[in-house]
């Protein structure tokens, strides 16, 4: 298939693929706030219960396609999920300790932290992704130093977020590879299904609850793996096959007004004054980034 153009129109079909898949993610960071079970938890729940809905699809029709996985292909999809396991891991902790809006904000630095790889891999970077870098940073200086002035708790959460972005661009960068050769479905189960082995480890180590929660909070882990794993994460790479990464990227970045509009609205989060103009900056700097970065730019997760 010929790789899509750089900044090509999506088909119509496409553009509704990915007006879904915003939706779906926007919804990710407000769920997560308002769930009442421990974070480490909702991680685990969240891609256990979206490898069990897709793994019916996959044995059902992909029987042939996991007989034929090539050894590169499974490694690359285990080192996605584990890495996903890591962004998972420190994204959701950081929504329960600051802000929805800066958690979304800071994880969408995850374009930045694909460049920065590309760079180490020996790719040129262009002189429009050094200068997105450098208003990225800014923006991150400036929405933490906010953060710093509201608790030393908001800016734990800040500093996982970031964790979170640099685990996600390692989870894409290996996803990427994968989805060369693997459909989407089987890419998805593989790797949520990968994601769910060290959660589960953590969380029995740690004697994390797994059970014994309310209805409302299984209700709402039922959605967010409705909303943000099946119809965020899983049309993302759904999207992939024919949409650039570089214009998937961008849509991904909707996801931080998304999530921050949903936060007002069902929580009453509304970000500090202060924080609006560095979060601005901050998406600037990565939409610089992105759209700099030409097809090589594989979108964010969540």
């Amino acid at each position: 298939m010929t790789p899509p153009g750089l900044l090509a129109r999506p088909r119509p079909a496409d553009l509704a693929v990915l007006t879904v898949a915003v939706l779906g993610v926007s919804s990710a960071a407000p769920i997560i706030a308002a769930t009442a079970a421990p974070a480490l938890a909702i991680a685990l729940w969240r891609t256990v219960l979206g490898a069990a809905a897709l793994a019916p699809a996959v044995v059902l029709t992909r029987r042939r396609e996991l007989r034929a996985l090539s050894g590169s292909d499974a490694r690359a999809m285990g080192m996605a999920g584990g890495w996903l396991a890591l962004h998972f891991a420190a994204w959701v902790p950081a929504v329960t300790l600051t802000s929805v809006a800066s958690a979304t904000a800071l994880v969408a630095m995850q374009p930045v932290g694909n460049a920065l790889l590309a760079r180490a891999r020996g790719e040129l970077i262009p002189r429009r992704a050094w200068v997105g870098i450098g208003v990225a940073v800014a923006g991150v200086l400036l929405l933490t130093g906010v953060d710093l002035s509201v608790s030393t708790r908001a800016l734990a959460g800040d500093a996982l977020a970031l964790v979170g972005a640099v685990a996600a661009a390692c989870y894409v960068e290996y996803g990427a590879i994968a989805r060369r050769n693997v459909s989407a479905v089987t890419y998805a189960t593989l790797c949520y299904a990968v994601c769910a082995v060290p959660l589960a480890v953590v969380c029995l180590a740690g004697g994390v609850q797994l059970a014994g929660y309310p209805s409302d909070t299984w209700v709402k882990l039922a959605a967010l793996t409705v909303l943000a794993q099946l119809l965020g994460h899983t049309l993302f790479n759904v999207a992939l096959r024919t949409v650039s990464p570089v214009v998937v990227g961008m849509a991904l970045l909707f996801e931080v007004p998304g999530a921050a509009v949903l936060a007002a609205l069902w929580l009453d989060q509304v970000p500090p004054l202060a924080a609006v103009p560095a979060a601005l900056l901050l998406l600037a700097g990565v939409a610089l980034v992105v759209t700099a970065r030409g097809t090589d730019a594989p979108p964010p997760p969540d």
